[in-house]
């Protein structure tokens, strides 16, 4: 336990700045398991400890915060998401729960307001009959208005004959005279719709970041791509770190780079600074949309395997570009194939510019769904973070969902967490979103109940792959970044729990590893059917959130 060495509560008459104690709950730090209380001065974690301890230095000066029991852990941390995509997502037609075409095209019959009809989450593999419906219904049920409405991957979508139109869609790769358009057709397509004024833009934005703030979120890595969105989008995403009362946007912006001058170039013209040319940087595409380039045969398209969009070349000629200069890189790939090609892009870049090189970049690859024990070795080698999503797994993993009828037997290798661990390989989780929702808390469930026994991890793996390792994966200069432990920034979220326990993915260790003895900080109970209830979200000392539960 830490003792306090001064009354903190009376730092802040001289210098200004709030001090705040959290007391009578349970705080998730590694200075302390048993403690119950925290002292926040400005920006930081000034103090840790028990409450007979907090009952001796509190006083008048300190606004004091009655837990009643909550916890106060490390904010969440997001390692891949896409503001604008998912504000657009929250404020447009909710597909998710459509079970036919039919049902589709009443919901676009039924939309209010004018301008482009947007909506997301549409999956045909959850419907009675998947036939799509056809260009020239969805454009009787929109009445003529454009129509863009991505599929829950967000790798293809379907629209409107007029938007096709207006988005110059014939000829492109993708577009085949039918509704759904995928690869370039499907760039098109969604540049187009998603012309927004700057004010809707920031709607939507704004948006998402009220959306992460009020599930726990601290910060969110904001995944750009010229097939996504323009250089406008990321410098408005980057804006919102200014004052700071939103959660942090840790910017990647996905463009391939042929040599260190190209590199520099794009990082000089974004008119923003960027954590690194990674991210959305397609080498395939996704298992749904059936574009994830795999070694073998969709189990549910013979004679199809997907399609890599970028080769070993350019791969290669990106990574050497961005390790010269020290930035990261990296790229979105999911299928197989599509690993072997970075992997071996990653052998052909150390050739050129030396594995040690590789190694300080701090390189990352996003998704890495289908990786067997010799891909892991190798990204192992190379020091490569994995930025994964446990939604994916929990969504699409179980027998008989859609992984398995893409993939048949291929499905239960997927998304091998335990082994990117047990490996070495660092790893950092993140939702997607709005491919998956911004929970956290089903997040880390979902690690904990992977539909591969083999590869579950336990809640306290997965709390810190969904908070400290976010940081890192980062490269963030503070090394105390999603702890709490004195001289730590104060970045944080207090939920309500139903229960505390120490969740493991062996049943074998329960009963030792929640004795006090082990000294394990606790978590919430994630098998109740419920996620904790975020009260309120801190960012550096700023509330983000707040509940209107929380000073009852």
């Amino acid at each position: 336990m830490n003792q306090p060495d001064a009354p903190v509560g009376q730092q802040p008459n001289g210098s200004g700045r709030k001090v705040t104690m959290y007391r009578n709950g349970s705080i998730y730090t590694a200075a302390d398991p048993f403690a119950t209380a925290m002292v926040v001065d400005g920006d930081t974690v000034a103090w840790v400890g028990s409450e007979q301890a907090a009952t001796s230095i509190a006083d008048s000066s300190m606004e004091i915060i009655d837990l009643h029991g909550a916890l106060l852990a490390p904010g969440f941390v997001d390692s891949h998401a896409h503001l604008t995509e998912t504000g657009v997502a929250l404020a447009g037609l909710q597909l998710s729960v459509v079970r036919s075409a039919k049902e589709l095209l009443d919901a676009v019959a039924a939309a209010g307001g004018s301008g482009t009809i947007l909506g997301h989450g549409w999956d045909e593999t959850t419907w009675n009959d998947p036939t799509l419906p056809t260009l020239e219904q969805i454009a009787r049920a929109a009445g003529g208005r454009h129509v863009y409405l991505s599929r829950v991957d967000v790798h293809s979508a379907l629209v409107s004959d007029s938007l096709a139109s207006a988005a110059g869609l014939q000829g492109l790769d993708g577009f085949t005279g039918s509704a759904r358009v995928v690869r370039e057709a499907h760039t098109a397509a969604r540049l187009t719709a998603r012309k927004f004024p700057d004010h809707e833009r920031r709607g939507y934005q704004e948006r998402a970041l009220q959306e992460a703030a009020a599930h726990g979120y601290v910060a969110l890595a904001e995944m750009s791509a010229p097939h996504i969105c323009g250089p406008e989008d990321l410098r408005m995403a980057v804006s919102w770190n200014e004052p700071g009362d939103n959660p942090e946007v840790l910017p990647y912006w996905g463009e391939l780079a042929s040599s260190e001058e190209h590199a520099k170039a794009i990082l000089d013209g974004l008119g923003t600074a960027v954590l690194g040319l990674a991210g959305d940087l397609n080498m395939d595409g996704s298992i749904g949309s059936r574009t994830a380039a795999l070694v073998a045969d969709y189990s549910d398209a013979p004679g199809h395997r997907g399609s890599l969009y970028l080769s070993v070349d350019e791969a290669s000629k990106h990574l050497a570009a961005t390790s010269a200069l020290g930035v990261q890189a990296g790229f979105h790939v999911i299928g197989d194939a599509g690993l072997a090609a970075v992997l071996d892009a990653l052998d052909a870049a150390a050739a050129e510019v030396g594995e040690q090189r590789i190694r300080a970049a701090g390189h990352r690859l996003e998704h890495v769904e289908m990786a067997d024990q010799s891909a892991i070795d190798r990204l192992a080698k190379y020091s490569v973070t994995v930025s994964v999503q446990p939604g994916f797994d929990a969504a699409w993993g179980a027998p008989g969902e859609l992984y398995e009828q893409r993939l048949g037997t291929r499905s239960r290798t997927m998304n091998p967490f335990a082994s990117f661990y047990s490996s070495g390989v660092p790893i950092a989780f993140g939702s997607d979103s709005p491919v998956t929702p911004l929970r956290p808390w089903s997040s880390v469930r979902a690690c904990l109940e992977h539909s591969n026994p083999d590869q579950r991890i336990s809640a306290r793996a997965a709390f810190l792959g969904h908070t400290r390792a976010g940081w890192r994966a980062a490269k963030h200069r503070n090394p105390l970044m999603g702890q709490l432990v004195p001289g730590a920034p104060a970045s944080f979220a207090v939920w309500e729990v139903e229960e505390l326990m120490v969740q493991v993915a062996d049943s074998r260790v329960q009963s030792w590893s929640t004795d006090p003895r082990a000294r394990t900080p606790l978590l919430p109970a994630l098998d109740t059917g419920n996620d904790p209830r975020c009260l309120q979200t801190v960012r550096e000392g700023r509330e983000l959130f707040a509940h209107e539960s929380l000073r009852v």
